[in-house]
């Protein structure tokens, strides 16, 4: 064997036998085992998988979770063994809620393993036999057949109406027709008809070839690779998460060491006790319950996807797809329908819509019969050839009565479809009618059908109509008939019928889905831009586009052969401008991502085949079909389309801005909580005082109010104005100035709040635990209250809608104060919490000081609204309320 000094497809029959060095009669059995021995077996290689344990003990690699192991090792030592189970425990909670959720990349590359063949049929020693296709090499010469799933590339030989699908491949919408012919070495793998891919299903037809390359040299093959070495995007939210817990870190650390140092420097405190108010202190200040609190929130947004036929595989893409500010999504099934339809008719008088006109005339009619009759579409079958299912649809939905049309006139004679002569001929008592590529059929016309009698056949004339319909981006096909004498009972492939009579041409597009304008209008009013990025011809893919609203026409469009000519800085310069890609391949689609990250933007990629794995592996959110996808794509999102409806993307979009609001809602709400914890803990050592509340007590009020008050704003429903705002920048990091403003000046407030009415108790009865159980419930009403603060960004609360339209805020309200009872009352609930019974006079104390908070909180908003401070809005956008609505929504 000698390397190719072409590409395959290139390459003439003597030339493919000497390079593989093999002949037509096969290989032998010893040339095949040296073979096997120097290419190996006939299967992707498989890449490293990281054991379960060391996927468990990588969520443990977080700055937060290591202050909370220390603080927990520490209570340990010193003896206070409820706390240390406790903050134990809630760290081991969070890693396993991790671990759940690792290991797509892993199944993504099974998933492309299974799209190889079991069972090849090869020549070997002379005879045809059935083997094992891992062990074909290149060389050996192969039949496929209807049915069979390609077990190789391979170059073809001989082909006999073979007709592949390589969708998965290729992202085509119809079965390609294939043949042994030699090509130029630039043509593009769609497009390369002498070659079948590995993994690709035979349609129709059978095929001789021989194969070019095995395993990991195959197109799949690349494209596993390609996957294998795709890195994998941190998503937006969990890199705001990270840097979030590394300044909190940093914050912890050094409060809670300066904690220690001032405790011992200025009272002497032993050492013992200093560590305890540090671990406290550390208690204090991590919000222990907000990892849940995401996970959960996330959740929720993940089955209210489901409810809107979008299922996400991974919790974090809920999210990132609210940070959305691209959708590069396929054309074929996704903006279309995925089902050829007869768009356009071009009769010798004039051009016909079949939507809305009836072909009528004489010429019409008997288009319609041709078409019913040279076909072998069944009315009513689910399976099919799409072009022909599209003939028999057209036919019926102008009334013609197909079954009775082919009782009347039964096929005696057929010329089947071949790639080599392009047309499809049928006999039908006394009638051939014909249908094919136009310039096959044309070839074979004299006459020409001008609506009421055959005249003289104008060849500018269909030519104009020809350029016409493709231009719009269709498939044409040509129609034509002949009379001849009724006892011609068959048809002579080798000398078929001539001077026939044109009918018309018919185009063919897969039409738009109707729901998609709509939905690209929503994604541009939301600031985020649709791009098609598509297999399909460039002229198609235009029209379509431009037909969908997703570009203008004048808009840019590029295809693969532009994109490869273009160096990466060029390519950065234009990806932005160009709205719609064609005849693109897997390298390009990952180049483009590639490019549109490099601008900083969010990248949503669609895709359904083995060929857009890597992409969707490397965008920002992938989104599969679960329709049309295939397992290597759906295995490789992190999304999949139930429905595969562009709209639902736009759903997913709406769902993502509502889960991240209420993720900022729950910070807004929980931080103030942590904040005011810490500055009691670290004024009760400054001023020589007992700790107001304990480390236990801490972490009570910590999970108590993430499961129950700030679970609530997990199911917080959409605002009205959130696909109206424009996309997140990247750079907006999850504490903004306003939110941490509102946690300061409300954690500032609960601070004195619990400081003064916590000594105010100890000076009344000189009770500790009486005391710290009064600041606990302090901190709880203060939270409730400021609950209903949290459900509006700047909007009023005390409205209708704001108040009552989640019920779950009210539930949560009701179980905490429930718990609370529980909390200072239950015996066993006073040992391990060391709390009291709390007397009647200082609960309306309690109540008085949640009521303050609120009220305090309502005039800062009146306040930011008044003076339209921009910086307050959800979006950094000044608030402009446009209308009740808007306003309620806040």
């Amino acid at each position: 064997m000698s390397e190719p000094k072409k590409p395959w497809h290139a390459l003439r029959e003597q030339e493919l036998l000497e390079t593989l060095n093999t002949k037509r009669e096969g290989l032998e059995q010893a040339e095949v085992d040296e073979r096997l021995e120097h290419f190996g077996p006939n299967r992707l290689p498989e890449a490293p998988k990281k054991p379960a344990i060391v996927r468990f003990l990588i969520q443990f690699h977080n700055l937060l979770i290591y202050v909370l192991m220390a603080a927990g090792v520490a209570a340990l030592l010193l003896g206070h063994v409820t706390d240390a189970i406790v903050i134990l425990a809630v760290v081991v909670i969070n890693a396993l809620i991790g671990f759940i959720q690792e290991g797509k990349a892993e199944q993504a590359m099974e998933a492309i393993g299974k799209m190889l063949a079991l069972k090849a049929t090869a020549r070997r020693n002379g005879s045809w036999e059935e083997i094992p296709a891992e062990s074909l090499v290149p060389g050996d010469i192969v039949r496929v057949k209807s049915g069979d799933r390609v077990p190789a590339d391979i170059r073809l030989l001989d082909a006999h109406g073979l007709r592949i699908d390589q969708a998965a491949l290729t992202g085509e919408s119809v079965p390609v027709g294939k043949s042994p012919d030699v090509q130029d070495e630039d043509t593009d793998l769609a497009d390369r008809r002498g070659m079948i891919y590995s993994g690709s299903m035979t349609s129709n037809g059978q095929a001789t070839g021989v194969v070019a390359v095995t395993g990991g040299q195959t197109e799949l093959g690349r494209i596993s690779d390609m996957l294998q070495n795709v890195e994998t995007l941190t998503t937006p939210l969990l890199q705001k998460i990270n840097r979030f817990a590394r300044l909190l870190t940093i914050i912890i650390l050094f409060l809670t060491a300066l904690v220690v140092t001032l405790g011992a420097l200025i009272h002497s405190m032993p050492i013992g006790e200093g560590l305890l108010a540090g671990i406290a202190l550390a208690v204090a200040a991590i919000p222990e319950g907000l990892p849940a609190i995401i996970t959960i929130t996330l959740a929720i947004g993940v089955q209210q996807m489901a409810q809107r036929q979008a299922i996400v595989r991974q919790l974090p893409a809920v999210e990132t797809l609210g940070s959305v500010t691209i959708v590069c999504s396929d054309k074929t099934g996704t903006l279309t329908a995925n089902e050829l339809k007869a768009r356009a008719i071009a009769l010798v008088e004039g051009m016909r819509d079949p939507e809305t006109d009836r072909l009528d005339s004489t010429a019409g009619h008997n288009l319609l019969r041709a078409a019913a009759l040279c076909n072998d579409f069944e009315p009513g079958a689910n399976s099919g050839d799409p072009l022909e299912r599209a003939l028999v649809l057209l036919a019926e939905d102008q009334d013609t009565d197909i079954a009775k049309l082919r009782e009347r006139r039964p096929r005696t004679g057929l010329i089947p479809f071949s790639s080599d002569h392009k047309f499809m001929a049928s006999l039908s008592k006394g009638l051939v009618s014909m249908k094919g590529a136009p310039e096959a059929i044309l070839a074979r016309c004299d006459f020409q059908h001008n609506g009421r009698e055959p005249e003289a056949l104008d060849h500018d004339f269909w030519d104009d109509c020809l350029d016409e319909l493709t231009g719009k981006g269709l498939r044409v096909l040509a129609v034509a008939e002949k009379h001849v004498d009724d006892d011609l009972e068959s048809l002579d492939q080798d000398q078929p019928p001539e001077g026939l009579t044109l009918l018309g041409l018919v185009g063919f597009a897969d039409p738009p889905r109707k729901e998609v304008p709509e939905a690209i209008r929503s994604c541009q009013s939301a600031g985020v831009r649709v791009k098609m990025i598509t297999g399909d011809h460039i002229a198609t893919a235009r029209s379509i586009a431009i037909e969908l609203g997703l570009m203008k026409k004048d808009g840019m469009a590029m295809s693969g052969h532009e994109i490869d000519r273009l160096e990466a800085d060029e390519l950065h310069d234009r990806v932005l401008e160009t709205d719609v890609f064609a005849r693109t391949t897997p390298e390009h689609k990952l180049r483009l991502v590639k490019a549109l990250q490099a601008h900083h933007q969010v990248v949503a990629m669609t895709g359904d085949g083995a060929n857009d794995a890597p992409a969707l592996k490397r965008a920002d959110i992938g989104v599969a079909m679960g329709i049309k996808g295939t397992e290597a794509s759906r295995q490789a999102a992190e999304m999949v389309l139930a429905d595969d409806n562009f709209a639902t993307i736009v759903n997913g979009i709406e769902e993502g801005r509502g889960v991240y609001d209420n993720i900022r809602k729950a910070i807004l709400f929980v931080l103030p909580t942590n904040a005011a914890q810490a500055l009691v803990i670290i004024l009760a050592v400054l001023a020589g005082l007992v700790l107001p509340i304990t480390p236990v007590q801490i972490l009570w009020v910590n999970m108590a109010i993430a499961v129950t008050l700030a679970l609530s704003l997990a199911f917080e429903p959409l605002e009205k104005d959130v696909m109206r705002r424009r996309p997140r920048p990247l750079d907006q990091e999850l504490l903004t100035s306003f939110v941490v403003a509102r946690i300061l000046w409300v954690g500032l407030v609960l601070t004195a709040g619990t400081f003064i009415l916590f000594n105010q108790v100890l000076a009344e009865t000189g009770d500790e635990i009486l005391a710290r159980t009064m600041a606990v419930n302090v901190l709880v009403a203060g939270q409730i209250t400021y609950l209903f603060n949290c459900r509006r960004w700047q909007a009023p609360t005390l409205t209708k809608e704001a108040m009552f339209s989640n019920r779950w805020a009210w539930l949560s309200v009701s179980l905490l104060v429930v718990m609370q009872m529980i909390f200072t009352y239950l015996p066993g609930a006073q040992t391990v919490f060391g709390t009291s019974g709390l007397p009647a006079q200082y609960w309306w104390l309690v109540i008085g000081f949640g009521l303050l908070i609120f009220a305090l909180v309502e005039i800062e908003k009146a306040v930011t609204r008044h003076l339209n401070l921009g910086w307050a809005a959800p979006d950094g956008r000044p608030f402009r309320p446009t209308g009740k609505d808007d306003e309620d929504s806040g």
